[in-house]
């Protein structure tokens, strides 16, 4: 890769959104496009993290994330372990701390977690010497995604001053709704999201969004319709009356679709669940901007993870 410009991005976690600066969500976004072009060359191993050691330790599953995130380690040159939770000792009773008190004893440079529990990577990152990345904890944050879907607004919208961005679906369980409303609205879009009643969470409009609860009214005019997984395993209770139902009303097809601007993308953090948030037609369709979203994935995670390790000490 490319010798990068000074970083602008001085933190030495990346934690969350939340906090961070214009300039330094796009220092990110810009050092990501190095590392996009750097993905397509038939070489695309660097040697920026030759010698340092990134440990993937993922207490949910994942494909997406934990795959994209070993495949960016390996391409900048490091070494990547993916730890292994279902034999680990934290299934033998081990807690947090002392998990992270044995990590650091292991003295890698990298850290990505991603967690059950809000607020538990940030515990971790206060126990441990390395630079650590949150990949999702809880509902609360997931701040590469966030990035990674900044990014493939700005290629294909070149801008986010004066976009409508709608975030469509569950709302109150989901962390990539916060990190997104957080950085766009950082980023100087206008962000509105819809949902049924009960999905839209307690006080939303705080955060700075405009809140509706019909798909026609809040997709109008809209440049960006993204929609959001249901996120079962987080509900207390069945807020839905039924999938069936669910997507009458709020799954995207092309009627729906057609109440947002001609030139809107639509896009999807993934897995998608086909005929409940989102038609196949549409996921599939020449607007569908899914498969970049995976692709911009690597790429952002690839300048995560360089941003940070500028940062480690190099002796």
């Amino acid at each position: 890769m490319a010798e990068a410009p000074t970083p602008s991005f001085p933190h030495r976690h990346l934690l969350g959104i939340e906090g961070l600066k214009r300039d330094e969500i796009l220092s990110l976004l810009d050092l990501s496009e190095q590392a996009a072009a750097q993905s397509r060359r038939v070489d695309k191993k660097s040697s920026d993290l030759r010698g340092r050691t990134l440990i993937n330790l993922f207490f949910e599953a994942s494909t997406r994330t934990q795959s994209s995130f070993e495949l960016a380690g390996k391409r900048l040159g490091a070494d990547v372990m993916n730890m292994s939770i279902p034999t680990s000792s934290i299934k033998k009773g081990e807690t947090l701390i002392d998990t992270a008190v044995t990590l650091n004893a292991m003295r890698p440079d990298l850290l990505v977690v991603r967690h059950h529990a809000a607020g538990a990577v940030e515990l971790l990152s206060q126990k441990v010497d390395c630079s650590v990345i949150n990949a999702g904890d809880g509902s609360h944050e997931h701040p590469t995604q966030a990035l990674l879907d900044a990014l493939t607004i700005r290629r294909h919208k070149k801008r986010f001053e004066g976009l409508t961005v709608a975030i469509c679906g569950d709302i109150a369980h989901s962390r990539v709704a916060r990190s997104n409303i957080l950085s766009l609205n950082t980023l100087g879009a206008r962000v509105r999201v819809v949902a049924p009643s009960t999905l839209l969470g307690e006080d939303v409009e705080r955060l700075g969004v405009e809140a509706f609860t019909s798909m026609h009214e809040g997709l109008k005019d809209a440049d960006v319709v993204m929609m959001l997984r249901l996120q079962r395993e987080r509900m207390a209770s069945s807020l839905i009356p039924s999938q069936r139902e669910y997507f009458h009303f709020y799954g995207l097809d092309a009627e729906k679709l057609a109440s947002a601007r001609e030139d809107a993308i639509v896009m999807h953090p993934g897995p998608m669940n086909r005929g409940v948030e989102i038609d196949a037609a549409i996921a599939d369709s020449p607007r569908s901007v899914i498969r970049e979203q995976v692709e911009m994935g690597v790429a952002v995670r690839m300048a995560v993870l360089q941003a940070l390790a500028r940062h480690l000490p190099n002796e």
